[in-house]
C-alpha cells in the first residue's frame, strides 16, 4: 500500500473514533443544559448535583470494567453498541416523567398554579436510576479511542494526534449547548427534547461507526511501522496476545503497582473537578453569579468549548511534542497553573461588567483545564504501555469522575447553602492542588 493510502487512513480512524466519542457527549452533557428548566419543576441543585455525582461516580466504574471490554474485544463493536444502549437510555430520560406517572410540563403546572411545586420523589428516582444507567454504558465510549489510536500513530506523533482527537470532548459538549440552548429550548421550553433528539442523532451515527470504524491497520489491510501498540486481530488470546494469567500480572504491574499512575489518577482527579464545575453547572453560574440570560450563558459555555477548549487541547499537544519532550505530564503541570490563574479573574470580573469581561477568562479556563484533561490520557499511556491502555485508561477515570463528588453534589451544597463565592473558592483550590500533585513526577520519562 502507498505512503497517502496509510495517511488516509490514519486521518479516517482518528475522525471516526473523534465523531464516535462527540455522540457520547451530546448524549452525557445534555443534562448540563436542560438543569434550569429541571429546576423549574422543583429539582434542588443538590438533588442536581446528587444526578451528577451518582453518575459520575458510576460513569468512573464504567469506564473501567468497559476499558476491560474493550482491551479485550472489538473497540468498532464496544464503541457503537455503547451508543445504541446510551441513546436507548436517553430517550427513557426525557419521558421519564410519564414514567414515573408525573406528565406534566413544567410551564403548565406553573400557569395553573402560580408557583413551582416541589419535584414529585417517584420522578427523582426515575430520572436518578436511568442517568446512572446511561453513565455506566457511557463507559464504552472511550476505551475503544484509548486502545485504538496507539495502534495507528507512532509515540513521537500521540501527543499531538490524541490531542486532535480529544477535540470530540468539546466539540460534543458545544454542540449539544447549541442544539438544546438555542434551537430546542428557545423554541419549544421542553427539557424532554433535549434528550430525544440528541439520542436520534446519536443512534444513527452509531450505525455510522460500525461501517466506518477500523480496529487496526491490519483491519484495513496495513501496517503501521513503529506505531505504539500491536496491530494483531483478535483471537483467544484477546488482541493483548497474552493469555489471561500473563495479562492479569501484566496490567498488575503497569497500572496497580505503577505509583507513577496513581500520582496521574489522582491528579485527574482534581482537573476533572475544575473541568466539571465549569461544564456541569456553567449554565447555572453563569446566569445566578454574572447575571447572563440563557442564551448567553449558552454563548460562553460554547465559546468555554469550541473555542477555548479544543485550542487548549491544540496547543497543548503540539507544544508538548515541541517543547516537552513528548512528555504530557509536564505540559500540564503548566496547564494547570494558568487554570488557577482563569478562575480567579473570572471570579473577580463583577456582574455589570461587559460581555466580553466575562467571556474572555471564562474561555481561557476552558482553554488551560483541556490541555491536561486531554494530555493526561496520553501521559497515563506512556506509563501503563499501549497493551494495558484500555484499562490504565479506565482505573484513572475511576478516579477522575470520583471528582463528580465535589464537582456535583459537593458543589451544588456548597452553592445552595455557602453561596456561590464559596464555590468558586473550591474550583481554585481543586486546580492548584492538581498542578502541585501532578508536579512530583516532572522528571518521569515514558515507560
Amino acid at each position: 500500500m502507498t505512503s497517502r493510502s496509510l495517511k488516509w487512513w490514519q486521518w479516517e480512524t482518528l475522525f471516526v473514533t473523534m465523531g464516535g466519542y462527540a455522540l457520547y457527549y451530546i448524549i452525557r452533557k445534555n443534562l448540563s443544559i436542560a438543569m434550569p428548566l429541571l429546576g423549574e419543576i422543583g429539582i434542588s441543585k443538590v438533588q442536581l448535583g446528587a444526578f451528577l455525582t451518582a453518575g459520575g461516580i458510576v460513569y468512573g466504574v464504567g469506564r473501567f470494567l468497559n476499558g476491560i471490554v474493550a482491551d479485550r474485544h472489538s473497540a468498532r463493536k464496544v464503541m457503537a453498541i455503547g451508543l445504541f444502549i446510551c441513546s436507548a437510555l436517553n430517550v427513557l430520560f426525557g419521558l421519564s416523567d410519564v414514567i414515573a406517572g408525573v406528565p406534566h410540563s413544567a410551564a403548565a403546572v406553573a400557569d395553573a398554579t402560580g408557583s413551582v411545586p416541589p419535584a414529585a420523589a417517584s420522578l427523582v428516582w426515575t430520572m436518578g436510576i436511568i442517568w446512572i444507567l446511561n453513565q455506566y454504558f457511557q463507559g464504552m465510549g472511550v476505551g475503544p479511542c484509548i486502545k485504538t489510536l496507539p495502534k495507528w500513530f507512532p509515540p513521537e506523533e500521540l501527543s499531538t494526534k490524541q490531542s486532535i482527537w480529544n477535540l470530540s470532548h468539546s466539540i460534543g459538549a458545544g454542540a449539544v449547548f447549541a442544539l438544546c440552548g438555542w434551537v430546542l429550548i428557545p423554541a419549544f421550553h421542553s427539557w424532554r427534547l433535549c434528550f430525544i433528539v440528541p439520542a436520534a442523532i446519536a443512534a444513527a451515527g452509531g450505525v455510522a461507526v460500525l461501517w466506518l470504524f477500523k480496529d487496526s491497520p491490519d483491519c484495513a489491510g496495513l501496517a503501521v511501522s513503529g506505531a505504539s501498540g500491536d496491530s494483531g486481530k483478535p483471537g483467544v488470546s484477546g488482541e493483548t496476545g497474552m493469555d489471561a494469567a500473563g495479562y492479569k500480572a501484566y496490567v498488575a504491574k503497569w497500572v496497580f503497582r505503577n505509583p507513577k499512575l496513581w500520582v496521574i489518577a489522582i491528579s485527574d482527579f482534581f482537573v476533572y473537578t475544575v473541568r466539571f464545575a465549569a461544564l456541569d453547572w456553567g449554565i447555572v453560574l453563569l446566569m445566578e453569579t454574572k447575571g447572563l440570560s440563557l442564551a448567553s450563558a449558552t454563548t460562553l459555555c460554547f465559546v468555554f468549548e469550541i473555542l477555548g477548549g479544543n485550542l487548549g487541547m491544540v496547543v497543548a499537544g503540539w507544544a508538548t511534542d515541541r517543547f516537552f519532550n513528548s512528555r504530557a505530564h509536564q505540559t500540564s503541570v503548566v496547564c494547570m497553573a494558568g487554570a488557577a490563574l482563569a478562575i480567579g479573574l473570572f471570579w473577580l470580573v463583577p456582574a455589570d461588567a461587559a460581555l466580553w469581561l466575562k467571556l474572555v477568562p471564562f474561555m481561557m479556563i476552558g482553554f488551560f483545564i483541556y490541555g491536561p484533561q486531554a494530555l493526561l490520557g496520553v501521559a497515563t499511556t506512556q506509563q501503563a504501555t499501549a497493551k494495558a491502555a484500555g484499562v490504565a485508561g479506565g482505573f484513572v477515570g475511576i478516579f477522575s469522575y470520583a471528582s463528580t463528588i465535589l464537582s456535583g453534589i459537593g458543589f451544588g451544597y456548597v452553592a445552595q447553602h455557602f453561596g456561590w463565592n464559596a464555590a468558586y473558592v473550591a474550583m481554585l483550590a481543586a486546580a492548584i492542588a492538581g498542578g502541585v500533585i501532578l508536579s512530583s513526577i516532572w522528571r518521569a520519562s515514558p515507560a
